[in-house]
């Protein structure tokens, strides 16, 4: 009995070092991959998409090697360490009283082309419910991505009565079934504007330069590729090889043409007058080479004001956070909150700001 008792007790051993050094790599590639390229490299983003998974099962690994007194704890502790520096941007314990008062307010809902609102008849239904939650926001600025309206419609006409005292600035694909595209809109005063299309993709970038109390900003209205795969989808691919073949299709070009469109709003952002405001879908996770590469020179609002799950989008919650508002050094966060309303597959985040300086680019 003492022979299979040992036997037993060095199988468990094995067994909880392997998955113990398994869930240790897979943060490290997680934390490297932010610095991953993945045009070059495709497969890296999959272990940033894992990693909230990663980290709570490593983390679970690590109080059981507590109490086990397992060799691994030191490996694992190691492995976690990095963490303090990146869990922040998902998840953010409550703040203090805000500094300053706000004077800016910003708001970034991809609202799915109206075709994911629960309860609703049409389409159109639910972007006059949105748009009566987003006057209430009282915000100075509002970005949608995927903004829809049937054909039926006059964009200007509906502009005007949903969102009387903002100058609406937008880039649309107008087809048989109606315009689907950006949309900004601003109560300050626009001082220029214009548009960054994507090589063959039907996603883009708005920008709109406004003057604020003391200084002007840009204001980047982002929607970057993305996969293109829904839940249903994702059960499809289980089942069938065709879908999983169509499903690794979509998830390469996403991953190949995504820093592409990246790149191109960096060099637009570079050659700005203005400092700038890049927000927007970003289609990919805090722990990514989109996020850092766009987050350089700016802050998160999530991280200096937000509290709790920063996820925005629904399905998957509080898994994905997809949704973003970088502002310059020159702004300072006051409040940062992920609405929760169901107008859309993705919930809007909504920021107000103090300038803390004048824009010296």
């Amino acid at each position: 009995m003492d022979k299979e008792k040992k036997k037993r007790n060095w199988l468990s051993r094995l067994s909880f070092g392997s998955i113990s050094l398994l869930a240790a790599a897979l943060l490290l590639l997680a934390y490297v991959s932010v610095i991953i390229d993945p045009a070059k490299a495709w497969f890296f983003t999959l272990f940033g998409l894992l990693y909230p998974l990663v980290l709570i099962a490593t983390l679970v690994l690590f109080v059981w090697s507590l109490f086990r007194r397992s060799s691994m704890r030191g490996l694992l502790l190691v492995a976690l360490l990095p963490s303090l520096l990146f869990a922040g941007r998902y998840f953010q314990p409550r703040h203090g009283a805000p500094e300053g008062e706000p004077t800016l307010k910003v708001v970034s809902y991809n609202v799915g082309l109206f075709a994911h609102g629960e309860g609703f008849s049409d389409r159109l239904s639910v972007a006059d419910s949105a748009a009566a939650y987003l006057r209430r926001q009282d915000a100075d600025i509002i970005c949608l991505q995927e903004f829809y309206l049937p054909s039926s419609e006059n964009m200007d006409k509906w502009l005007s009565r949903q969102f009387p005292g903002y100058k609406a600035d937008y880039y649309v694909l107008t087809g048989k079934s109606g315009h689907a595209g950006n949309l900004t809109l601003s109560r300050r005063k626009v001082l220029d504007r214009g548009k960054e299309v994507f090589e063959k993709s039907t996603n883009m970038a708005l920008w709109t330069d406004v003057r604020l109390d003391s200084s002007s900003l840009r204001i980047f209205n982002c929607h970057f590729e993305s996969y293109n795969i829904s839940l249903s989808g994702l059960v499809k691919v289980i089942r069938n090889d065709v879908f999983l073949e169509e499903t690794g299709l979509k998830m390469r070009r996403a991953l190949r043409e995504r820093p592409r469109q990246v790149a191109h709003v960096l060099e637009s952002v570079e050659k700005a007058p203005v400092r700038s405001v890049v927000l927007g879908d970003f289609n990919d996770n805090p722990l990514s080479y989109t996020y850092f590469r766009l987050l350089r020179g700016r802050k998160d609002g999530f991280t200096q004001a937000g509290h709790g799950f920063g996820a925005t989008y629904r399905s998957l919650w509080p898994l994905l956070r997809l949704d973003y508002i970088l502002c310059p050094r020159e702004l300072k966060a006051v409040s940062y909150t992920v609405g929760n309303v169901k107008y859309s597959d993705h919930y809007p985040v909504i920021a107000t700001y103090y300038e803390t300086g004048r824009d010296t680019k």
